[in-house]
């Protein structure tokens, strides 16, 4: 198995909250969420934001304050949708463009990528749709997603691997040398 270059983290239910919108002021990382992050980094592992935020859109928060709460966590680059999921633009999870303008961007070879997420019908969606590996944590919608909503995705996008958190979740990845 190929080293990982880059792992996609999604905010909502990933990296803290409740799997529901929270303007990044309010936001609260999950207690071992920058422990992951780092344990990322320090194995020279590129880290994204990966996040639908379509209520952007809505005027209820701006871009910027999403990539500045991000940069403050240590992500190299944040990726996201401020669109409606109705809008039809290609960005929006599960549809994959955020994650092909970060491997134009950056050069990454998506099948050398990972997604880490709580939603199987956006996050392992997305990250099927590109061929990275798949990542489903438990915290956030994760427990229903596998549960009340498998139906919606599951056969689709098999997670590679189900992770209590985002610290399980990077310690598998970078353990998969």
């Amino acid at each position: 198995m190929q080293a990982i270059q880059a792992v996609f983290v999604d905010r909502d239910g990933t990296l803290g909250g409740t799997g529901h919108f929270i303007h990044p002021r309010d936001f609260k990382l999950f207690p071992y969420s920058l422990e992951a992050l780092s344990l990322l980094k320090v194995n020279r592992i590129k880290i994204f934001a990966l996040t639908n935020q379509h209520n952007i859109a809505k005027g209820r928060a701006t871009e910027m304050e999403f990539v500045q709460e991000f940069e403050a966590y240590g992500f190299d680059a944040a990726y996201i949708c401020p669109h409606e999921p109705e809008d039809g633009c290609e960005c929006h999870k599960p549809r994959p463009g955020m994650l092909r303008k970060a491997a134009q961007e950056h050069g990454l070879d998506l099948t050398r990528c990972a997604v880490i997420g709580d939603v199987g019908s956006t996050d392992m969606l997305a990250a099927a749709a590109v061929g990275a590996r798949r990542v489903l944590v438990k915290t956030g919608w994760g427990k229903q997603s596998l549960d009340k909503y498998r139906h919606k995705w599951y056969e689709q996008a098999v997670p590679d691997f189900v992770a209590a958190d985002l610290l399980e979740a990077a310690r598998w990845l970078t353990s998969q040398k």
